[in-house]
């Protein structure tokens, strides 16, 4: 049996850049990856797939739709492999911009590969990961990345942030639709938009609350005073830099060690 656990990514500064024919957006942020709130997976051969899904994040939803079904019959119809039954315990928040779900369907995809020594290497198995949705192929590497086009198209970023906590949370009850959320962000105005994001991730963290913005607060910070009041409470307790993760509605603070 292989037991895996997973974690959750953090957006550093977001841009939506501009809407696209095929109805995606153009972004550009750096992803950075936290081992915490993450989920568990165990999986093993079987003589036939399944799913189990349980945890304090799992509200419910039909197991067969989880992106961790979608991506097992990826690779299946992809690389004719066995079955597998995989469990998966859920302890990170879903909808919360964090890419909880991303992140177990990019375990499963490099669980198969290496259960069943494909021997398919990083940016393939990054590749089948763009099939399943934006964010999963960031957590295949897993190491902090600038991510462009739909967010798919990464490109590595020296950047150590292990002389801060990074402490994340959620307010309770609320939820943003990522649809919603782009709803208005391409209408809000934006006269100023600040250094491009390479250039504001070199100056000192201490000079990021004034240069480095996530696009999406301008458009739910007004709608969700609770998701805006996180941010003014980890400010408030000594934050040298606090933002929305993606879409929201989770929050994170940097604080010095």
């Amino acid at each position: 049996m292989m037991r895996l656990a997973t974690g959750v990514k953090i957006n550093l500064g977001l841009r939506v850049l501009r809407r696209r024919p095929d109805g995606y957006h153009d972004i550009e942020t750096l992803f950075y990856p936290c081992p915490a709130p993450g989920d568990r997976l165990e999986m093993q051969r079987a003589r036939s797939f399944s799913l189990q899904i349980d945890g304090p994040c799992y509200t419910g939803w039909d197991p067969s739709e989880d992106l961790c079904a979608r991506a097992w019959r990826l690779m299946a119809g992809r690389y004719r492999i066995p079955p597998v039954e995989i469990r998966l315990h859920k302890t990170a928040p879903v909808g919360a911009g964090l890419g909880g779900g991303s992140a177990d369907a990019a375990a499963v995809l490099c669980a198969l590969d290496a259960l069943f020594t494909l021997h398919l290497g990083e940016d393939r198995l990054a590749a089948l990961a763009a099939e399943l949705g934006s964010d999963c192929p960031f957590f295949v590497y897993n190491r902090p990345m600038l991510g462009e086009g739909r967010g798919e198209v990464l490109t590595p970023f020296a950047l150590d942030l292990s002389a801060y906590d990074i402490r994340i949370a959620v307010p309770e009850g609320v939820s943003v639709s990522t649809a919603e959320a782009y709803r208005g962000v391409l209408d809000a105005a934006h006269p100023n938009p600040g250094l491009p994001l390479r250039h504001a991730l070199r100056r000192p963290v201490a000079e990021w609350r004034e240069v480095l913005h996530n696009d999406f607060e301008d458009t739910v910070f007004p709608r969700y005073e609770k998701i805006a009041a996180l941010k003014r409470r980890f400010y408030e307790q000594g934050a040298v830099y606090a933002a929305m993760s993606g879409s929201g509605s989770a929050v994170f603070g940097l604080f010095p060690r």
